[in-house]
């Protein structure tokens, strides 16, 4: 449960990182992001999970 929470801190820390660092350029991605089809975000958010899931597998193995 402590690994889980880290990793949510780290999340919330990178995520921090790029929005005091690259506001303007946030904001482009995220109005990409809207024009996306939905199916489109689905697949990238899966093969982002399953690319997670792997990183951890190897590095906790």
């Amino acid at each position: 449960m402590i690994d889980f929470l880290t990793a949510l801190a780290l999340v919330l820390v990178i995520e921090g990182v790029f929005m005091a660092l690259f506001p303007h350029r946030l904001r482009q991605v995220l109005a990409m992001l809207d024009d996306l089809p939905p199916e489109m975000l689905r697949i990238g958010g899966l093969s982002a999970a399953a690319a997670g899931v792997l990183f951890v597998w190897l590095l906790r193995g």
